[in-house]
């Protein structure tokens, strides 16, 4: 599959795109050149932990630019994607999520305004556990805000095959493993 075919909407939370509904869900062609900051040389002097963070805000802050475009903030589109297939109980969404990015407990609040939009409704299993599942506006806004991180991610992605994005994020992993830090698989 290349870089442009991935598929950026499966749910898993990690996609962005446009998708505003009117047809024009392009995002500008970009007029720039790219060049790298230094030689080969001078790039494996270059700290990581600069590079790793000024990477992680360029990327966030543009998938949060265009998620608020149709609606919703990051940890709201995680939400959505998590109970794209049925309902699910709040505090499992809660608590699988609430580590992303720092997200903590002010999840709730983003959960509470979906609920509040009308995007949401809740229920009760059998155990009388509080289930979230999308309504039909809440269905329509995920299609939405799908189409709109399909379109971010492949901007995202430009000029990067999949052979370079695999290598990345198992280097990102390694890293993070290396130092002893934690990730949301761990």
């Amino acid at each position: 599959m290349t870089t442009t075919q991935r598929d950026h909407g499966n749910g898993n939370g990690n996609g962005n795109g446009n998708g505003n509904g009117n047809g024009n869900d392009q995002q500008p062609a970009r007029t720039d050149e790219f060049t790298y900051s230094h030689d080969d040389a001078g790039l494996l002097n270059q700290p990581i932990g600069y590079w790793s963070w000024a990477a992680n805000k360029a990327v966030v802050d543009f998938i949060r630019a265009g998620l608020a475009e149709v609606g919703l903030t990051q940890p709201q589109w995680w939400v959505v994607n998590q109970v794209r297939e049925g309902a699910r109980p709040r505090d499992e969404v809660f608590t699988m999520l609430r580590g992303y990015l720092g997200v903590g407990d002010a999840l709730h609040a983003d959960i509470d305004d979906l609920i509040d939009r009308g995007l949401l409704a809740t229920g009760r299993d059998g155990a009388g556990a509080e289930l979230i599942s999308l309504t039909d506006s809440g269905v329509e806004l995920l299609e939405t805000a799908t189409a709109r991180q399909r379109i971010s991610l492949a901007r995202v992605h430009e000029g990067v095959s999949d052979e370079e994005f695999l290598t990345t994020m198992k280097v990102l992993q390694r890293m993070i493993h290396n130092t002893g830090g934690k990730a949301w698989h761990h």
